[in-house]
C-alpha cells in the first residue's frame, strides 16, 4: 500500500497549542507528514508584519516535533506551487467556507491531492499573543 503524505503549511510564529493541536491531528491522517513554514517575507507580504520569531528558529522548532517528519521553507500561497508532493493538505476547519480554500481544494482535486479539514484550536493565535504582549 502507497503511503498517505500529508502537507499543512503555516508561519508557526510564537509557537502555541493551536499550532501543535494542527501537526498533531495532521498526523493521524498520514504516514508521512510535510510541514512548509513561511518565510518571513511571504507572511508580510499578507500579514503587513514581519515575525517576531526569525524564520530559522521556527523551522527548527517545527523540525524538532515528533510529528513532523519534513519542514520546507515556503515563499508562496499557491499550493500548485509547493515544491513537494502530497495526497492531502491539511487547514483548519476556521477557514471552511473561504472563497480562497474552496478554490484551493477544487485545484488539490485536480491534482489528485485531497484537502482536509482539521479542528480549529479557539482561544488562541500568534496574534491574540501579540497583543497580549503589547499589555506588558
Amino acid at each position: 500500500m502507497e503511503k498517505k503524505i500529508g502537507y499543512t503549511q503555516g508561519t508557526f510564529d510564537m509557537f502555541h497549542i493551536g499550532h501543535l493541536n494542527l501537526i498533531r491531528n495532521a498526523k493521524k491522517h498520514c504516514d508521512y507528514l510535510i510541514v512548509g513554514v513561511n518565510a518571513d517575507d511571504l507572511v508580510e507580504s499578507y500579514k503587513n508584519k514581519r515575525p517576531i520569531v526569525p524564520l530559522e528558529e521556527r523551522a527548527e522548532i517545527v523540525r524538532a516535533i515528533r510529528y513532523v517528519d519534513e519542514v520546507i521553507v515556503t515563499t508562496t500561497l499557491d499550493k500548485k506551487q509547493v515544491k513537494v508532493h502530497f495526497n492531502e493538505i491539511y487547514i483548519g476547519d476556521d477557514w471552511k467556507g473561504n472563497a480562497r480554500w474552496e478554490k484551493t481544494g477544487k485545484e488539490m482535486e485536480e491534482l489528485g491531492a485531497k484537502l482536509v479539514f482539521l479542528p480549529y484550536t479557539k482561544d488562541t493565535s500568534s496574534t491574540m499573543l501579540r497583543e497580549k504582549l503589547k499589555e506588558f
